[in-house]
């Protein structure tokens, strides 16, 4: 496995709409060592979701885990979650505003407005469908992933950017409890 390198906004693959994998690709070598590799990459950086916009490729799958992260300690555990070809099919109408950061956007923070709860059909690593109905912070990096596989960031989603602020600060000033999240 690899620690891979992930791109920062600015390079065109942040921005770009990424396409389906077919069943074929799903079950090569190639499509199941990215997948390993991004798991590895995302928990190298202490991430939470990892889009593959954001290690080059183009392609839709994102990963997802939860588990004894240092960044989000008051987290709850998300288990390993492999998602290809998502989409979400369902999505609560109330908006909860929340803090969010990105491996692709460093050492910035902003509060971010997210569906409550939501239903996102995919398929697994195995290429098997699978539905998961997800609330609260689950569905907040469902959603900040999903948008990485259509070219959007978080900043896209701030009303305003008056709470944009570097990490620094936000640990210094706005993060609950001193832990950044």
């Amino acid at each position: 496995m690899a620690i891979l390198k992930v791109a920062r906004l600015g390079h065109p693959v942040i921005r770009s709409k990424t396409t389906p994998l077919t069943s074929q690709e799903i079950g090569s070598r190639e499509i199941q060592s990215l997948i390993d590799n991004m798991i590895e990459t995302m928990r190298e950086y202490d991430g939470v979701g990892l889009a593959a916009t954001q290690i080059h490729v183009s392609k839709q799958l994102a990963v997802i885990e939860v588990k004894n992260n240092a960044r989000y300690p008051d987290m709850p555990d998300v288990p390993l979650t492999i998602l290809i070809n998502p989409r979400i099919t369902k999505r609560s109408k109330v908006l909860v505003e929340g803090w969010e950061g990105c491996l692709s956007v460093p050492d910035l923070r902003g509060i971010v407005p997210r569906s409550e709860s939501l239903t996102c059909e995919a398929l697994d690593r195995h290429g098997k469908p699978i539905m998961i109905e997800a609330k609260g912070f689950f569905a907040r990096v469902i959603q900040h992933e999903w948008d990485h596989l259509q070219g959007n960031v978080y900043l896209d989603r701030m009303p305003h950017l008056r709470s944009l602020t570097y990490l620094a600060e936000f640990a210094r000033y706005a993060a609950p409890d001193g832990n950044e999240s």
